[in-house]
């Protein structure tokens, strides 16, 4: 009974495994046979002589050995053989030089055979586990999933996907604003597969250029469809990015299908990178004028390139220049990022302008002002702070297409500006 007993709980044990490993019929046959056929080995020097069938819809196994009958006295490996007079117990008719096959009860050799087996089978799985984790990631990369957070650490956090594969959000592959407590739900991107010694590691990023793609594939439907393509990326995670997009449709404006309507697709962009400014500007392969437009909201009076060394040597107003470094220097250095241009900014002198005449372009508000709605503003031909204050608010709501309350927010911004001044 109790060998019966153990039999039993051997076969439980395939079916749990194959309950949490979520491994598929023919590939769990193929590993318990290759653990039988292993413990066998292992305990009579070869498996050549035993038949294992696994009977995955029945949830048992049958083991038989196959032995070669030989005359009592010339007996000398009871694995390989069998003697005449036990042969002829099974049957009568057997004699010397033929083959017998018996079924055999696993359970019958111990519980260290029973034990090894277990541990051959774990080992297995772990293995086939590790290789099932490593493949269905390896194909995900640069592709963003979700996870839950199971475990927050100080240099990374472990997530874990709908099937309880382990992932790693590393603290360098998180925006610095993330914050997140156990259980909420992590979007990101899949960095990269670790593989050392056979152990994979599922690395996230949400800081890389790829999640921000990602990002804007799902929002924009053209881009989705080839209709528009992101050329290149640059991107401070949590501060600013740059996008660079082409449009293989003359009607189609590139910038603003990524925009959208009121800003509608980049909101969530941005919403999803925590209030990172996005500038999406229009790709083209004439090098003076994409580092004009990526130095965007700054304009340019002059560009002097050096292709060999990859530098440009950008001349502005100066009122311009602190439009063109930007905040921290992020500006220029984003517009660098996205060229692959250094970029060295010099000031034009200009005495031509008087204090009363004093104004300030609203991309200088862009830290103030969400980005989108300064552009929906400059699309109506505005693009000084005085301009939108001495335009007719009714005219900036209606042309500009926003909100009452945008178009008050804005004004109360630029109007405090002068106040301060």
């Amino acid at each position: 009974m109790a060998k019966k007993e153990e039999t039993v709980s051997l076969v439980d044990t395939f079916a749990e495994f194959k309950e949490l490993k979520n491994i598929d019929r023919p590939t769990m046959v193929s590993v318990l046979e290759e653990s039988f056929r292993s413990v066998l080995a292992k305990m009579f020097g070869t498996d050549a002589n035993y038949d294992v069938i696994v009977n995955p819809d029945k949830g048992d196994f049958e083991i038989w050995r196959n032995r070669e009958v030989v005359a009592d006295e010339d007996l000398t490996n009871p694995n390989m053989q069998i003697p005449l007079t036990e042969a002829q117990k099974i049957d009568s008719s057997y004699e010397v030089g033929e083959e017998v096959t018996d079924e055999v009860n696993f359970a019958s050799f111990g519980r260290r055979a029973i034990l090894n087996l277990r541990q051959t089978l774990a080992s297995k799985i772990l293995e086939l586990e590790k290789d099932t984790l490593y493949n269905k990631y390896i194909d995900k990369v640069g592709t963003i999933i979700s996870a839950e957070v199971y475990q927050i650490w100080k240099k990374e956090m472990l997530l874990m996907d709908d099937e309880g594969n382990e992932l790693l959000l590393p603290k360098s592959e998180q925006i610095p604003s993330d914050f997140y407590h156990k259980g909420e739900t992590v979007r990101a991107v899949v960095e990269r597969v670790d593989n050392k010694n056979n152990n994979p590691k599922i690395i996230l990023s949400r800081t890389s250029p790829t999640f921000l793609q990602r990002l804007f594939e799902l929002e924009v439907p053209e881009i989705n469809d080839g209709l528009i393509t992101i050329k290149k990326i640059a991107r401070i995670p949590g501060e600013r990015a740059k996008i660079a997009v082409e449009s293989y449709d003359d009607r189609i404006d590139p910038v603003g299908a990524c925009v959208g309507v009121k800003g509608s697709r980049i909101h969530g962009i941005v919403r999803e990178l925590r209030n990172e400014n996005i500038d999406v500007i229009n790709y083209t392969n004439n090098t003076q004028l994409f580092i004009q437009r990526a130095l965007s909201p700054a304009r340019i009076s002059s560009i002097k390139l050096n292709e060999e060394e990859r530098k440009a040597e950008v001349f502005l107003k100066p009122e311009e220049v602190s439009l063109a470094i930007g905040k921290g220097g992020l500006n220029i250095k984003l517009a660098s990022m996205l060229t692959e241009y250094t970029i060295d900014v010099f000031r034009e002198v200009d005495n031509s302008v008087s204090p009363e005449d004093e104004d300030i372009y609203l991309d200088e508000f862009r830290d103030e002002i969400e980005g989108w709605i300064i552009d929906a503003i400059k699309s109506i031909g505005i693009d000084t702070a005085r301009g939108v204050l001495n335009a007719p608010r009714e005219m900036l709501i209606e042309q500009a297409d926003l909100e009452e309350e945008t178009v008050d927010e804005v004004i109360r911004v630029l109007k405090k500006e002068f106040e301060e001044d």
